[in-house]
């Protein structure tokens, strides 16, 4: 047997005395640097308070029912401002009779879940509706034609329209078929001025309804005062926030009665001495539905 030829001695001894080259992983990419972080925003602080713009214009946005209470030289007046794009009376008629259902303007508020309350019309010694009623389209009572406790009517109709009218103004028909009518009296002020020839020499406590002639209302109640005086007074400022176009009396006296719920701002009130004697109807001031 032969063994390796001198070339073939020679070609391994050249390969194994060839350096040895490690193999090197490839480059890896470098990760992209982090974005920085947002610089901080500092708020700049209100150098005053946002303004709040009123709106007196009954063509505006309506304000929400308030209280007004007044001391005035004349009488103190305490009752509530609404407009009625967002809230109106109701009538509420006790069929059995004053006293029947409700005992004071509290309880029938109450009972409503009402803003408010106040004592209505005048009724008879047998505690009839002394005048033309209607509550939710149910009529009492009849027209009076003949005193001055109803020379003035309240109402509104079925669409939504409330107004103060004259009773030589006013067909009893039509009054009849309101949503609701409040027949009392005498008118107070008419077209901005003071109705004359009204009561001066017998003071009491009185209630009424005023009006602008647009959307805004007033309920209230006053401390003992005549007629008269009631009148002038609320013919000559603006005692109910602004003035008064139209006002009508309702039944004053031991009959006068107010509540103001604690919902309404400025309440809660009530405005009724213990002498006081049960009514006949109220009006309650809700949220237009």
């Amino acid at each position: 047997m032969h063994g390796p030829t001198p070339f073939l001695l020679l070609f391994v001894l050249l390969a194994s005395c060839t350096p040895y080259e490690p193999v090197t992983a490839p480059p890896q990419k470098k990760a992209a640097p982090a974005p920085p972080a947002p610089a901080t925003i500092t708020p700049t602080p209100l150098t005053e308070a946002p303004k709040i713009f009123e709106n007196p214009s009954p063509l505006r946005a309506p304000k929400v029912p308030s209280l007004v209470s007044r001391n005035l030289p004349e009488f103190n007046l305490e009752g509530v401002a609404f407009d009625s794009r967002t809230h109106c009376l109701r009538v509420i008629d006790q069929e059995g009779g004053p006293g029947t259902t409700f005992t004071d303007a509290a309880q029938v508020g109450a009972s409503r879940n009402a803003l408010a309350a106040i004592n209505a019309g005048f009724f008879t010694p047998e505690g009839q509706p002394l005048g033309l009623l209607v509550a939710a389209g149910k009529s009492a009572g009849s027209w009076n034609s003949a005193t001055s406790i109803g020379s003035a009517i309240w109402h509104e109709s079925h669409s939504g329209v409330s107004r103060i009218s004259r009773r030589n103004e006013t067909n009893p028909a039509i009054a009849k078929q309101m949503l609701e009518t409040l027949q009392s009296g005498p008118m107070l002020v008419d077209r901005g001025l003071a109705v004359s020839g009204l009561e001066s020499d017998k003071t009491s406590a009185r209630c009424f309804i005023a009006w602008d002639g647009g959307t805004r209302w007033f309920i209230g109640r006053t401390s003992p005062c005549p007629l008269n005086t009631l009148a002038a007074t609320l013919a000559s400022g603006k005692h109910c926030g602004w003035t008064i176009h139209r006002a009508m009396n309702l039944d004053g006296g031991r009959s006068s009665d107010l509540w103001i719920s604690s919902r309404v701002s400025g309440g809660p009130l009530t405005s009724r001495p213990p002498w006081n004697r049960p009514v006949r109807n109220f009006l309650i001031l809700v949220p237009r539905g």
